[in-house]
């Protein structure tokens, strides 16, 4: 139950054929200003970090040109196959990343773990978008050998986590690597200036970098698209001038035998110099990973007109002044420049550095939002920076937190080499993780067959396998530093989840049943109070232990009570139509309501004010619907989809002034006319009803205004959480210790609601699991 502040957005607008192109071709220009820059700023420290080991002992123009070969094929298998083509296609409606494929996994089978923590929610139409198509021999055998070893299933979450972990990690490494190989081309002209000069300009350009995020991902890509234009004109020409100054017969290290070459004639050392070969591939996962911010279309047309073209230009042309220049290996690329051209072009690279770390910025954001809306992250505050594109969000304290690790490992390292040893490691972690996680997307959700599958595993997970080795090799070398952030960032996450599964199990098992709830509450003489309250909790049926407790101690309640429950599902979004679940409880006399309420986990949420008018709306909805006649549904887990319809303080005057008028105000989803579905949550079936003739509940939508009028209040939980005394010392250590400590320094869940402090009512417990 986490919400932040936003709108709740308008529904999309239907574009005109112009109208759509316009918008693909925008977001293909603001893709430059925020996707690529990782992939695109590569060159300036691949042959530096590849030549810095043992191949400096092999400086011939076969290796060179080897090295050349490598980069290339792998520029076009790695991103453009991969990636592009394939892997863009495994978007979860839209969303991309790592949380994006495991959701695909919890909606289509029962692999996941994320989608046991709620009720069953197969009636979303979210979940029945694809077309149904006869699901083959080998995805059941897969889904059921998942379904039946709980522990595969933990296993497989943990796989997830330690692959967003490593694209946090990336978050780090990626800027500083960035920022600290573009301004050390100062010392290129000036051979005597201290590297803590070179370091402390890394720093200013890290702090701007950080403090530009909080305007948002639409005016960032704005203003650094232009930038990153700029930088892939300045090194496709420079690489097609070099070419044809120092050496045109580069074109032929495009053939592959080159690559077999290479390894034929530097054999080990060849081997161990994928670790910097692994570096032109950096930001590929970035551009899956944001493509939340953007389209398939844009980021398709972005990479194979622009991008990728000029940074095989690039390399190549790199490449060719090197088979001249061999004492230049250390610095090529700096050296490669003519003269004329060399201060513009290190001005740009230094601005290019910054849109290169905003790639993966954008994308630590976006899966940090993932998993937070999953409960896989403390409760942070996330800020929705766009009304069109609701993907678009900024996180203030993982900002913050980013900035200050960066500045940490810039001052500690100092070096590009150590860091370009950790930076290969953390890129080829995530994308291995990807390639596991596809094989199950391609057989279990796409139902394609299983050789398929393995060709696709296989062939890059080979040539992943091979640079993850080179790369484990320099791990002393700096490459246990990705190691030892994705570790913490994994402990992290997986505590939290594990804590929030215990707490929402815990307060599963000791519901209240509404039986014995109401024959409590006439045994202590409970008290009714004017106005209506909200109780907020995770529980879809029964009374949340946390009213109970207080109803036990504090006997009396509302007039009019509706239990509130908040649920992000493992879809990106929900429809306005299908988001609010409006149910009674008991007999209409008590006036108990309850009301689940579903969202998407990359959804921009509400302010409280219009919330608040939204639930009561809906509650008047359902009881016009259910008339005077004191019918209510056939059972507590029986509750009805109220569409979507205009909720302002003014309808609900509206409702007041006439309770007993027919029209449903304008926007509702099923075109004015109130359509009910019954949706129950205990076997997920679903059946159509006709409600027949309209009877509004005058008196009871009248009574529901006046008790509005006479006030709102909230009541929430707040619990702490501890092991029990005869759990093991690992558990109480999670639980005790480390969840513990999260919890009391995350968001509080009344800030995150942003409910009113005046009107809060917050109840103690703790609970024991």
């Amino acid at each position: 139950m986490d919400v932040e502040g936003g709108g709740d957005g308008a529904p999309p607008r239907r574009w005109s054929s112009w109208g759509w192109q316009k918008g693909t071709l925008l977001l293909a220009y603001q893709s430059f200003g925020v996707v690529y820059g990782d992939l695109c700023i590569s060159p300036v420290y691949v042959y530096k970090n590849t030549f810095s080991g043992k191949l400096r002992l092999h400086e011939e123009d076969e290796e060179i040109l080897g090295v050349l070969s490598l980069v290339f094929w792998s520029l076009t298998l790695i991103p453009l196959f991969k990636y592009i083509i394939l892997v863009l296609g495994a978007d979860d409606n839209g969303e991309g990343g790592t949380f994006a494929l495991y959701s695909l996994l919890c909606r289509n089978s029962k692999m996941g773990l994320l989608n046991n923590m709620h009720a069953n929610h197969g009636s979303l139409s979210a979940y029945n978008k694809e077309e149904p198509c006869k699901e083959s021999r080998n995805s059941m055998l897969i889904k059921n050998f998942f379904e039946k070893h709980y522990s595969l299933r933990v296993m497989l979450l943990l796989f997830v986590l330690m692959g967003t972990s490593m694209v946090i990690g990336d978050g780090v490494l990626t800027p500083t690597m960035s920022v600290l190989a573009a301004v050390s081309g100062l010392r290129i002209k000036f051979p005597e200036l201290h590297e803590n000069y070179t370091v402390l300009l890394a720093c200013v350009v890290l702090i701007g970098l950080f403090a530009l995020q909080h305007y948002g991902t639409r005016r960032v890509g704005f203003l650094f698209a232009p930038i990153l234009l700029s930088w892939l004109t300045c090194i496709g020409g420079i690489g097609i001038y070099n070419i044809i100054k120092w050496n045109p017969s580069v074109i032929r290290a495009l053939s592959p035998y080159y690559i077999y070459n290479f390894f034929r004639k530097a054999g080990k050392d060849g081997w161990s110099s994928l670790g910097g070969i692994v570096l032109c591939l950096t930001g590929a996962e970035a551009m899956f990973a944001d493509l939340g911010h953007f389209s398939k279309l844009s980021l398709r047309l972005g990479f194979t007109i622009v991008v990728y073209p000029c940074l095989v230009l690039a390399y190549m042309g790199e490449a060719a002044y090197l088979s001249k220049h061999r004492e230049d290996l250390q610095s090529s690329f700096y050296k490669a420049l003519p003269d004329r051209v060399f201060w513009p072009v290190l001005f740009i690279a230094t601005l290019a550095t910054a849109v290169g770390s905003q790639a993966i910025i954008s994308a630590t954001f976006s899966i940090i939002s993932q998993c937070r809306a999953l409960g896989c992250f403390p409760r942070i505050k996330v800020v929705h920076t766009s009304s069109h594109v609701h993907g678009q969000i900024y996180i203030p304290e993982v900002n913050w937190v980013l900035m200050c690790l960066c500045l940490a490992v810039t001052i500690g390292f100092r070096d590009t080499e150590m860091i370009g040893n950790a930076y290969g490691l953390a890129v080829i972690l995530v994308m291995s993780a990807t390639t596991c996680l596809m094989f199950l997307v391609i057989t279990t959700v796409w139902n394609r067959s299983v050789v398929w599958a393995a060709f696709f595993t296989v062939g890059f997970g080979s040539m992943e396998l091979l640079y993850l080795s080179a790369c484990l090799a320099r791990a002393p070398q700096g490459g246990w530093l990705p190691l030892l952030l994705s570790l913490v960032t994994l402990l992290v996450m997986s505590t939290w989840h594990y804590g929030t599964a215990k707490k929402q199990q815990y307060e599963v098992q000791n519901k209240v049943c509404l039986d014995h709830f109401l024959g409590l509450s006439s045994g202590i003489g409970l008290v009714r109070v004017p106005g209506v309250g909200f109780v907020y909790s995770s529980t879809t049926n029964g009374v949340p232990p946390m009213f109970a407790h207080f109803v036990t101690n504090f006997p009396a309640f509302h007039r009019v009570l509706i239990f509130v429950s908040l649920q992000t599902l493992t879809v990106p979004k929900v429809s306005r139509e299908e988001r609010f679940l409006v149910g009674r409880i008991g007999p209409p006399a008590n006036r108990l309501f309850r009301c689940i309420v579903r969202y998407g986990y990359k959804e921009g949420r509400w302010d409280h004010f219009n919330f608040e008018n939204q639930l009561l709306m809906k509650v008047v909805e359902f009881l016009r619907h259910q008339g005077g006649s004191g019918r209510s549904t056939s059972g507590e887990n029986e509750m009805s989809v109220i569409p979507a319809s205009s909720s302002s303080a003014g309808s609900l005057q509206h409702a007041a002034a006439t309770p007993s008028s027919c029209e449903i105000d304008a926007g509702s989803g099923s075109g004015g006319a109130f359509c009910r579905r019954k949706v129950r949550f205990d076997d997920g079936e679903e059946e159509e009803e006709d409600p027949g003739p309209p009877e509004w509940g005058k008196a009871e939508v009248k009574e529901l205004m006046q008790e509005k009028e006479a006030g709102v209040s909230y009541m929430i939980g707040h619990t702490c959480v501890f092991a029990h005394e005869s759990s093991s010392a690992v558990k109480k250590f999670a639980i005790n210790v480390v969840y513990g400590f999260l919890r009391r320094n995350s968001r509080r869940p009344a800030v995150v609601l942003g409910i009113p402090h005046t009107s809060l009512i917050e109840v103690g417990m703790a609970y024991r699991v």
